[in-house]
């Protein structure tokens, strides 16, 4: 078995400085560490990931193999891997399959020889290592107690297989603990998602209209930073909840067949397919940018753009310009893949602190628990709420506690008004 395959091992002293510098970021998720040698919950455990390979999964991994853990780890996205940390890893011990530019085959031979390792616990980001087990490595279910999941696309497919019996072994849905979606989606994602916007096209955003397609979490925390940096934000949504809440935060709020007369830039955060279409193509204005902030590439359909498309090139990394029938360009961010992971270097190191600190307690939660029925769990109270407490306690923040006075108030019926 190869014990790793990255695209420069002597990348490597490169990628130990930029772990070093994310973990003087992540002060909860290196106190979880320092307990975990000194206790070795996850001694002889064997975790299968595929997550994003940034130098903030390292510090996770880190962690985790202090912990006694020994770990296997792929890319989940053939374009969010950084070479350099990928290198470090495999210095590390880890068994590491992830190289930037991956072909969609060599994506899923990684998550092959990840799962060789035969997994007692899977962290996946999109559900695509566990799609993989229930699909073609169904011999290995038999070991696996439990996994987590970091993403809201992956919650999304993980539920749907619950749903329909095809699940086979419990999922902790990091994603939707409060200390990961409340931060890393909103901060996170806003963050990252200009950043890689502005990495690949290096525009201003003051005056342009900015539209952003999906008003999540996600899409919450692109609108809020976009109009922070001067831009007109317009929202397009199909849940009537969300596109109020939009609107009540003011933001201007459309269908996209409208916002795509008069929108510069934009981007989908939905984690749903197709949600920039031929027709939606056909009445963009010259020079409209489209960027992905979802999971998966199918967010914009690439597939009309290029029937749509005359002739293609490249520009600038991660720019690509689309010239169309009547002269129109079009231009494309890092293939529609998620932009701020292949444009840029993803979310801050201080949100993936607490994201990761989740992965952490919730993979030795699983580890410790009597194995639990096949369905998509949240992440226990406990663990949430101690996150949030140690991320306040790194910060130097101090907060109030209740009274006995107020407690009992809080726990009766009886008492009301005086």
């Amino acid at each position: 078995m190869e014990s790793f395959k990255v695209k420069d091992e002597f990348l490597a002293e490169k990628g130990f400085l930029q772990i070093e510098w994310a973990s003087r970021h992540m002060p909860v998720l290196n106190q979880i560490k320092k307990r975990f040698s000194e206790e070795k919950p996850l001694n002889g455990v064997k975790i299968g990931a595929c997550l994003h390979v940034t130098k903030e999964t390292a510090v996770l991994v880190d962690a985790l193999l202090a912990g006694g853990a020994e770990v296997a780890l792929c890319g989940s996205n053939p374009l969010s891997t950084q070479d350099d940390v990928a290198a470090a890893l495999a210095k590390m011990g880890v068994r590491v399959y992830a190289w930037r530019g991956q072909t969609t085959e060599e994506y899923y031979w990684c998550i092959e020889k990840t799962l060789d390792c035969k997994p007692m616990i899977t962290l996946d980001d999109g559900a695509d290592l566990v799609s993989t087990i229930h699909g073609k490595r169904t011999e290995i279910i038999q070991d696996v107690k439990g996994g987590t999941e970091e993403t809201t696309t992956g919650v999304l497919r993980l539920k749907s297989m619950e749903k329909t019996g095809a699940l086979k072994y419990a999922i902790i849905a990091v994603n939707d603990a409060y200390t990961k979606y409340l931060f890393d989606n909103r901060y996170g994602t806003g963050q990252s998602t200009l950043d890689g916007i502005l990495r690949a096209t290096n525009l201003l955003f003051a005056g342009k209209n900015f539209v952003v397609c999906g008003y999540g979490w996600c899409g919450r925390g692109i609108a809020l930073k976009a109009r922070g940096m001067g831009a007109n934000v317009t929202v397009t949504e199909v849940n009537p909840l969300r596109a109020l809440e939009a609107v009540m935060d003011g933001f201007n709020v459309m269908p996209i067949a409208e916002a795509a007369n008069v929108g510069d830039i934009f981007v989908t955060a939905t984690g749903d397919t197709s949600v920039i279409r031929k027709e939606h193509m056909q009445k963009m204005k010259d020079g409209a940018v489209l960027a992905n902030s979802g999971h998966f590439n199918v967010e914009i359909s690439l597939k009309d753009l290029e029937e749509l498309a005359v002739s293609k090139r490249t520009v600038r990394p991660n720019l690509e310009e689309y010239t169309l029938k009547d002269g129109r360009r079009l231009y494309v961010l890092a293939e529609g893949r998620l932009v701020n992971l292949a444009a840029a270097e993803g979310h801050p190191s201080e949100v993936m602190d607490m994201s990761f600190a989740n992965q952490a307690l919730s993979v030795e939660y699983l580890v410790k628990t009597k194995k639990m029925p096949p369905k998509v769990y949240a992440v226990p109270k406990e663990i949430d709420e101690m996150v949030a407490k140690l991320k306040l306690e790194a910060m130097g923040i101090k907060i109030d506690t209740l009274t006995e006075e107020q407690k009992k108030y809080l726990s009766t019926w009886e008492m009301g008004t005086t």
